[in-house]
């Protein structure tokens, strides 16, 4: 895609900001990464050779049959039987000493009876984020060579639920700000542009809209519906939409009466091409100063939410639940400063990046 010369000297601009320009790459690679979350950190292996042919099962169905195995429910990739099973081609003998044929598969023969070797290709981490770990010991267990942040207090490995919790809440941010803005900035324009009883009637009906506690209606909310990410989305945008309206509508109040509008005006120029391509791109510095905020409020009221155990479903990731836990397990520090640096990590580098976005469209400012 070609930029025009606006745009080339806002990207220049937003290089030459070093510290939201770095911020960004990484804030792309760590959101890249937990895209493929599933090959990261999965209880099922990315790929299985059984018998010469290749199955993927953290895409498909397979039955425990498909594999020589006696039950017709999902194949549990981590228990010993179905391991040697595919291991070992499908021999019986497997649901004898499942341990011991295994062994013998490196020398190709158990009790004269050929081997087909299989093989399972397993993802970095060998747990997904609702995986409960066999291992002994008292939940929360502290971290060790095979949970790097150790477990939560259902013995779930926390680095798996930091990858999807982390690619949740990224997306549940991106998703409220992009519908909360577009609405925002829609209303801000048509008041300001408009005036008058139109303007009079938006601002009584922005007064009472945010003197409502969100935060009990939405608890409120959740106890009636259930809980669930759509919803989630929903409320938040509900409540969301009116924090950019004050200042699209002053940037608008302060241009409705430039000689460039008035003369667009008197040419027969639309309303609507007046206000969203003449009028608008004035206003996004003023706009893209309070994007940070209106990202990190969406961040904070969802692991608020969570927090108090009101939010998301339990059966989802949630950094929000990782704090509660935290709290409630005062004896596991690790809970503690992964949920603190997760934070930390995540909003430090998206208000670098947006304030480097909001510095780039700022004509007043240059970066050396």
């Amino acid at each position: 895609m070609v930029l025009n010369a606006l745009n080339q000297r806002r990207w220049r601009n937003f290089r030459r900001n070093s510290r939201a320009f770095w911020s960004l790459i990484i804030f792309a690679v760590l959101f890249c990464a937990t895209l493929f979350a599933e090959f990261i950190a999965n209880d099922k292996p990315i790929l299985v050779n059984y018998r010469g042919g290749y199955y993927m099962p953290i895409f498909n169905f397979y039955p425990e049959t498909e594999f020589g195995g006696d039950f017709k429910t999902e194949a549990i990739y981590r228990d010993i039987e179905v391991k040697c099973l595919i291991k070992s081609g499908g021999l019986e003998v497997c649901f004898d000493d499942p341990e011991g044929v295994i062994e013998d598969a490196t020398d190709g023969v158990v009790e004269g009876e050929p081997i087909t070797t299989g093989w399972l290709l397993w993802p970095l981490i060998p747990y997904s984020f609702n995986t409960i770990v066999d291992i002994p010991g008292a939940a929360p267990s502290a971290p060790d060579r095979h949970n790097w942040l150790g477990t939560d207090d259902t013995k779930r490995d926390v680095l798996a639920r930091v990858i999807y919790g982390f690619r949740l809440s990224v997306m549940f941010t991106l998703i409220v700000s992009v519908i909360a803005s577009v609405i925002g900035i829609i209303a801000g324009a048509v008041q300001g542009y408009f005036g008058g009883w139109v303007d009079l009637v938006f601002q009584r009906v922005l007064e009472i809209w945010a003197s409502t506690p969100s935060i009990y209606v939405i608890i409120i909310l959740f106890s009636i519906l259930g809980r669930s990410f759509w919803l989630m989305v929903f409320i938040t945008v509900l409540f969301g939409w009116p924090a950019l309206v004050g200042v699209v509508r002053a940037e608008f109040l302060r241009a409705r009466n430039f000689e460039y509008v008035r003369a667009a005006k008197a040419l027969g120029v639309s309303d609507r091409t007046i206000m969203f391509r003449h009028m608008l791109p004035n206003a996004m510095v003023a706009t893209l100063t309070f994007l940070p905020f209106i990202i990190t409020g969406a961040i904070a009221m969802l692991a608020t939410l969570d927090f108090l155990g009101f939010g998301l479903p339990s059966s989802l990731p949630s950094l929000g639940e990782l704090t509660r836990q935290a709290k409630q397990n005062l004896q596991a520090p690790w809970l503690a400063f992964t949920a603190f640096f997760t934070f930390a990590i995540l909003l430090s580098l998206l208000v670098f990046i947006f304030e480097g976005i909001r510095d780039a469209f700022d004509p007043r400012k240059t970066f050396e």
